[in-house]
């Protein structure tokens, strides 16, 4: 991990984990907690923690 790119990736995709390991257990999204019925920010939420996910495939195959 050099840069604040792959710092920013890794937390992400940390976040979006725990989130979704929480709705799988018990049913409790944070993100929609946080976020209410602001259902597209909602959405542009998971996009951009999926693209830090592929962003970190991408730098693990890389090194």
């Amino acid at each position: 991990m050099k840069n604040w790119l792959d710092w920013v990736a890794i937390v992400l995709v940390i976040i979006g984990a725990v989130n979704w390991g929480l709705v799988g257990a018990v049913n409790f999204n944070v993100v929609n907690l946080i976020l209410g019925s602001i259902s597209w920010l909602e959405r542009a939420v998971y996009v951009i923690v999926g693209l830090a996910g592929l962003y970190l495939i991408y730098y693990a195959v890389k090194k």
